[in-house]
């Protein structure tokens, strides 16, 4: 399910929080699907069971993922992640991205047709 870094300088619990968003993001994982147990995930990395537990803690203060006492942890559908700070961080590293490209000589036509082929992408692995 994963592979993580060992020698990276980014902690474990980080890694499995950006693994985790990246399969949220791109729906492997979807709307209110059940994620592993802390116990079974542990296991299955070989890893301890209090750094799966301080991955999904980030990951439900983030707001990807919400937990059930008593049943376990479940993924937020889309519609409710909210993460100003996120937020605000996408939009400068995007305004950065999208000013570097009109100096290069990309048009707004060009960012338009970006944005719409990725709209249309997500629509169609809705359907």
């Amino acid at each position: 399910m994963f592979e993580l870094d060992l020698r990276s300088r980014l902690p474990l619990y980080e890694q499995l929080v950006e693994k985790f968003k990246e399969l949220i993001i791109s729906e492997i994982l979807k709307p209110n699907e059940q994620l592993p147990s802390v116990r079974t995930l542990s296991m299955e990395l070989t890893m301890n069971p209090n750094t799966i537990q301080k991955s999904y803690k980030e990951l439900e203060l983030q707001g990807y993922i919400y937990s059930i006492k008593g049943k376990g942890s479940f993924v937020t559908p889309s519609a409710n992640v909210v993460d100003s700070e996120k937020l605000k961080k996408i939009k400068n590293e995007l305004a950065k991205i999208l000013s570097e490209a009109m100096y290069m000589g990309m048009t707004k036509e060009d960012v338009l047709k970006i944005i719409s082929e990725l709209q249309n992408d997500k629509e169609e692995k809705q359907i």
